[in-house]
């Protein structure tokens, strides 16, 4: 056998074990919402979350508190409530939304796992 056919087809052989190994890694995204957010903003950052459920990635939902927003911890929960609804048809909840500071943050993950 021919050494530098060998050296290729150890190299080609490395490389598909690469692009398996890259297809079941899971990327963790993160998407930031403010409590006073448009309808057609908040639809577009859905369907970016959708996106990534779809390709197999986690996201990380930031919900921004900003000024005297800070006071108002329930409409972060209301928005949380309402962006888990809109995608419970291909995602869970893997951590539950909590507040830290001046955010709130959850992460969703996709329903199926590939």
């Amino acid at each position: 056998m021919d050494y530098g056919k060998y050296k290729f087809e150890q190299k080609k052989k490395e490389k598909e074990a690469k692009k398996k190994q890259r297809a079941k890694m899971q990327n963790v995204k993160e998407i930031k919402f403010r409590i006073k957010i448009e309808d057609h903003d908040y639809q577009t950052k859905v369907r970016h979350i959708r996106e990534f459920i779809e390709e197999g990635d986690k996201v990380k939902v930031w919900i921004w508190f900003r000024g005297r927003e800070n006071v108002h911890p329930e409409l972060g929960e209301k928005l949380a409530n309402r962006i888990i609804e809109d995608l419970s048809d291909i995602a869970r909840v893997e951590k539950p939304p909590k507040k830290e500071g001046r955010n709130m943050l959850f992460t969703l993950v996709p329903k199926t796992q590939k």
